[in-house]
Formats: C-alpha cells, sequence, structure tokens
C-alpha cells in the first residue's frame, strides 16, 4: 500500500530544516510573525522518525512476515546511495579548501554509527546523525513486525505498552532536560541526550502504532478531513508558538500533534489530497531524502562558489543554493538514488551452487 498524500509532507520537513539550518535570518523566515517556526524547525527530524515509524508498517502490512536478508538490502538500496554521495561531496570540499578532514567522523559516518558515540554524533556530514538512528530502527523492525505486530490479538495491549513507554520517556526528558546540557562543557551529555538512536525510539514506535491504527481502521477512517488536518497544522504552530524554553521537544512530545496529522493527512479524501497527489508535489516529497543528506555538501559548493564570483548578498547565496540543492536532489534521485537501488535490490546475496 502507497499513500501518495503524506510524500509531499517529507518535501515540507525537509525544505523548513534547510531553512533551520542555513535561512533563519534570511527573509521572510527572520519576520518576527512566523521565525519562531524556523527557530524550531529542527522539530521536522522528529516527524521524520514518526512518519519512518508509520510507513514502514504501512510497507509491510500485507505480507505475513520480513525476510531479513532482503529487508536490510532493500534498507541499504533506499538509504545509502545518496548519503555516500553527499559524503563524497563533502570530502571533496574539504580537500578543495584544504581543510582538516575529520578521518575518525568519516569512518563512523561511512559506517553510519556516528550517533551511538556522543562525541561523534555531529561528526563530518552532521546531519547523517539521522540516518544512524534510522538504521537503528530499521535493525529491530524486523523482530518487532514478525514477533511481536504479528500477534493482531493482542494489538490492544502492544497498543498501551507504546502509550506507556512514549509517556515515560517525555517524562523523563523533561527532568533530564537542564540548562547545563547547552553548555560546551556537557557535549558527551547533550549529545547523548539529543543524538542517541535509544532516545529516539519512542518516535518510532508511537509511528509504528500509528500505522497498526490505520491499517486496522482504514476502510473506517477514509474521509475528507481537509479542515481537521489544517486545524492540526494551526495547532503545531500554536504550540511552538507558546512553548517554554525548558521544554524538550526534540525527543517525540510533538507526536501529540505529528501523529494526528499523519492519520488525517493518509485518509484524507479531500481537496488536499488531490493537490499533493499531483506528480510534482509527489516528486518532491520523494527527492526529500536528497534535500536533508545533501543540504551541508550543496551549501558549502555554492558558497564557495558564489564568493568566487563575488556574491556576498546573503538573501542571494541561501536562494540560490536552495535552488541548486533542489535540482541536485532531484538529479540525484534521478540518476544516482534509483538507478542504484534497482541495482543493490537486485544483488543475489546468496547463491545456489
Amino acid at each position: 500500500m502507497r499513500v501518495e498524500q503524506i510524500t509531499f509532507s517529507r518535501f515540507i520537513a525537509a525544505i523548513s530544516i534547510v531553512i533551520f539550518h542555513f535561512g533563519r535570518e534570511v527573509s521572510p523566515f527572520n519576520n518576527e510573525g512566523i521565525s519562531f517556526i524556523f527557530r524550531k524547525a529542527g522539530v521536522g527530524v522528529g516527524y521524520f522518525f514518526i512518519l519512518s515509524g508509520f510507513v514502514m508498517i504501512i510497507a509491510y502490512s500485507k505480507k505475513p512476515g520480513v525476510n531479513a536478508i532482503e529487508y536490510f538490502k532493500n534498507r541499504v538500496a533506499r538509504i545509502y546511495p545518496a548519503y555516500f554521495l553527499a559524503i563524497c561531496l563533502l570530502f571533496g570540499h574539504l580537500l578543495f579548501k584544504k581543510e582538516t578532514v575529520d578521518t575518525t567522523g568519516l569512518i563512523f559516518n561511512l559506517l553510519v554509527i556516528q550517533s551511538w558515540i556522543p562525541s561523534q554524533a555531529l561528526s563530518f556530514n552532521y546531519p547523517g546523525w539521522s540516518l544512524a538512528v534510522e538504521f537503528f530502527f530499521y535493525a529491530i523492525f524486523p523482530f518487532l513486525l514478525n514477533f511481536i505486530y504479528s500477534k493482531k490479538e493482542k494489538y490492544r495491549a502492544i497498543a498501551i505498552i507504546i502509550i506507556l513507554f512514549w509517556m515515560l520517556c517525555q517524562v523523563s526528558f523533561y527532568f533530564i532536560e537542564s540548562p547545563d546540557l547547552h553548555t560546551s562543557d556537557s557535549l558527551q551529555k547533550h549529545n547523548f541526550f539529543y543524538y542517541f538512536p535509544f532516545m529516539h525510539l519512542n518516535e518510532f514506535l508511537v509511528g509504528n502504532l500509528a500505522g497498526l491504527f490505520f491499517i486496522r481502521n482504514y476502510d473506517r477512517l477514509t474521509g475528507r478531513y481537509d479542515l481537521a488536518i489544517a486545524g492540526v497544522v494551526i495547532c503545531i504552530i500554536l504550540f511552538l508558538r507558546i512553548l517554554p524554553m525548558s521544554l524538550n521537544v526534540h525527543n517525540g512530545l510533538l507526536a501529540l500533534f505529528f501523529v494526528p496529522f499523519i492519520v488525517l493527512l493518509s485518509s484524507n479524501t479531500g481537496r488536499l489530497t488531490k493537490i499533493f497527489n499531483r506528480k510534482l508535489f509527489v516528486f518532491l516529497g520523494e527527492i526529500s531524502y536528497g534535500l536533508y543528506i545533501l543540504q551541508i555538501p550543496v551549501f558549502r559548493w555554492m558558497y564557495s562558489l558564489l564568493h568566487f564570483l563575488h556574491i556576498e548578498n546573503d538573501i542571494l547565496k541561501f536562494y540560490i543554493s536552495c535552488i541548486a540543492l533542489i535540482f541536485l536532489s532531484a538529479l540525484s534521485y534521478k540518476f544516482v538514488e534509483t538507478p542504484l537501488r534497482h541495482k543493490i535490490k537486485n544483488v543475489k546475496i546468496f547463491r545456489k551452487v
């Protein structure tokens, strides 16, 4: 089962994160009326984690089980080509600028394990930390699907356990969060709290639960929810507006809004779904992974090029780089990610003698 209308939401989250990293001080994103959204747009990564859990259930809902070897091969085929391309582009830029290469960080990034070592979580291509978290989710998903979610008669118990785990995590994060987490003297503690894979498990599990709920109630849920979706979006914006600085939203709290948004959008048959299902919007959603993982190397290369061309205006630099990022992400999706994904999927791990 594919839920096409949810695909474009990935693009919105990805481009918001790009603005969070590079465009917060650029018009119109620095406008006092909306700047708070983009100062906190890093929560888009949490949306990716929840959506990942949801989509994984949708993708495997009709299958009796998961063949671990084929499953992991498909996951690597989906993630690694663009991920490796980003590392190569960033490595090339460091050589071009004659900057020191963080060899340790490079190795951990290549192995996609940087988030497991707090001192290396944001090393090299720092958005890649979330891919190390995703690989953790991928590693446990076959077990969850084959041995837990397959027990349909225990759905209620599974739901209660996941919700209680999510609540426990939010309470724990609230008491762990403290001002000293954001000082240079506690970098290890900060990185563990924010980037360690297990700290985000509640988001993936809540996404799984949303997927199970959607699958079980698909026929009953289907309907027109344009106004309800708009209401959830307004709630997210208002929540970010009034959010106390002491309240952490990085580790799943916004599931309160992200889960209803995902389920409503996936169930929607209204005008919004018709718009999001248009080929252009679906395509933008498909290239969103490239937007996210390629942003650092593309912006660095573009800023170097624009500096060489004596273009120093921050607004021009940002928007030209954004256009380049979208263009290169489309090329990556068309000529790198898609063909390599097919080739990797067709590789036979075990051959008959």
